[in-house]
């Protein structure tokens, strides 16, 4: 994600929450090809108590050896430490695959922009899975 970073810087170590209940994302970037794609606008919920967060979930999270990184990737699984995030473009490892686990800061509602609407499942999951 770019452009326009709503989160409030925390101390070392620490990965910053999103500080708005909703945030406007920009997507950068190949690795939710075809989900989202670069430039897309998506529409997130910050990832408080109320808020579930279940696996196959696209979000926006943050890493916490690279706090800086804000992205959006799909949840494979709960880990100790987070979320195993990945991304569905499989040539594009900028996910938990290099990163290890990552602190979920928001869920992603809907693309806002260009083609409006809910997001799918995985490409190539099976339906209900």
């Amino acid at each position: 994600m770019s452009g326009g970073d709503t989160s409030e810087r925390g101390t070392s170590g620490e990965v910053p929450p999103l500080v708005t209940p909703w945030v406007l994302a920009r997507v950068a970037g190949p690795s939710m090809s075809p989900t989202v794609r670069h430039g897309d606008r998506l529409l997130v919920r910050r990832a408080d108590a109320g808020v579930a967060v279940g696996t196959g979930d696209v979000v926006l999270a943050r890493f916490p050896s690279r706090p800086d990184l804000l992205v959006v990737k799909r949840v494979a699984r709960v880990v100790p430490g987070g979320h195993w995030v990945e991304g569905d473009n499989p040539l594009v490892a900028d996910d938990s695959r290099a990163f290890g686990p990552a602190v979920v800061v928001g869920r992603v509602v809907g693309r806002l922009w260009p083609r409006p609407g809910r997001l799918g499942a995985r490409p190539g999951s099976a339906p209900g899975a």
